[in-house]
């Protein structure tokens, strides 16, 4: 049996990687090279302080991949638990997050509700003034996508998937079996020539929409502009600080090596659905100034001596909800999209299920039932709060 994966960013290869170690017959198409849409521009978070049961659900079962990654893929990808620290300003942050708290206990994670100067003791550089409540946990942290990214790309081609470079699909074939919805997915077009396939899976991230509609699937994934800057602080920022956010105003940071951080953060402010074939891969520069003085005033580590060495801009391919969609949308197309930003993190768990859906019919790793596009404006979507 065949499947056709639509994307070689790390979701992509990981669905491949999966499909392949079941016995399946794997073909990856992806338009550019190995992780040059999403995955090569994350800021590499792993975490398990989500609002949602599924996220941390999604979470705990790619932490389980991550911890052994080394191990399993012969690859060091710089691996830090420092912890995540959520800042809250507001009495209404504060009381979602203290939610969220207890549902991510009660599924084992190990986060905690903390005072502003208790939070200070995690992240020595906060202004504890500012805030009214933070949470924290020890085992979330983050990791290098880029050599994530190489471990799969390595591990897929030694179990035999064959991976299509600079080999983009121009059209999904489905059967016309009378109906107005349209039949059963049969395989995909590409400047190459036809690819018949038992099943077609959309990792597309910021193109899914696209790859969508040439199903005739309308999904509501749009292509958000993200960016970040590598910041030589005033204070260097030590190594073992978290990845610290302050939820009300949108900014973060995390430190680097060398006592540098990566700053970054969505200000107030227009937010167009941008064409991920021809938006700005660099930073804005009046951007990159808010940022850093929006920075500076919660976190002591950015004074006026703080000095922007480098930045980029990649996309989130963003839902409603700020939730991914996971499932089976018609059948023989699998959608393993908009992760709102969360991609990354979640691609070991999303391998995983894809190779559920498609090998066993169902998806048992996690149940992703709130995950289904039909989700949209009914009472049944849920947002999910805690977006980096």
């Amino acid at each position: 049996m065949r499947t056709v994966v639509i994307g070689g960013g790390i979701v992509g290869l990981a669905s491949a990687l999966e499909l392949a170690e079941r016995g399946l017959e794997v073909v990856v198409c992806e338009k550019g090279s190995i992780g040059s849409g999403s995955t090569e521009r994350a800021a590499g978070g792993i975490r398990a302080q989500f609002s949602t049961p599924t996220n941390v659900e999604l979470s705990l079962a790619s932490m389980a991949v991550w911890s052994e990654f080394e191990e399993r893929f012969g690859v060091d990808i710089d691996y830090r638990r420092n912890g995540y620290l959520f800042l809250a300003r507001t009495a209404e942050t504060a009381e979602a997050l203290e939610t969220a708290v207890e549902m991510q206990n009660e599924r084992g994670v190990p986060s905690e509700v903390l005072e502003p100067e208790a939070a200070r003791e995690r992240c020595p550089g906060i202004d504890p003034d500012r805030f009214v409540a933070a949470t924290y946990s020890p085992t979330d942290g983050f990791a290098d996508p880029h050599l994530a990214l190489q471990g799969y790309a390595r591990a897929a081609a030694d179990a035999g998937v064959d991976v299509r470079t600079g080999t983009p699909v121009t059209d999904v074939l489905r059967e016309d079996d009378g109906t107005e919805s349209g039949g059963r997915v049969t395989g995909v077009e590409t400047p190459d020539g036809r690819l018949e396939a038992e099943y077609v899976v959309n990792a597309a991230g910021p193109w899914a929409r696209r790859v969508a509609a040439m199903a005739d699937v309308d999904l509501p994934i749009a292509p958000k502009r993200r960016q970040m800057v590598v910041v030589e602080p005033e204070r260097a920022v030590p190594e073992t600080d978290p990845l610290t956010v302050d939820l009300e105003t949108g900014t973060y940071f995390r430190p680097e090596r060398d006592g540098e951080a990566l700053v970054g953060g969505h200000l107030a402010g227009p937010d167009p659905d941008r064409d991920p074939d021809g938006y700005d891969r660099g930073i804005d520069f009046d951007w990159a100034a808010d940022v850093l003085e929006t920075a500076s005033e919660w976190a002591t580590y950015f004074g006026p001596d703080s000095r922007i060495k480098r930045g980029w801009a990649g996309l989130y391919a963003v839902t409603p909800d700020d939730n991914a969609v996971l499932e089976e949308t018609v059948p023989g197309l699998i959608t393993a999209a908009g992760f709102s930003g969360h991609g990354f993190q979640h691609a070991p768990a999303t391998g995983r299920l894809v190779a559920e859906l498609i090998a066993d019919g169902e998806a048992s790793l996690v149940d992703i039932g709130a995950l289904s596009s039909d989700r949209f404006g009914t009472e049944r979507e849920r947002i999910e709060r805690n977006v980096v």
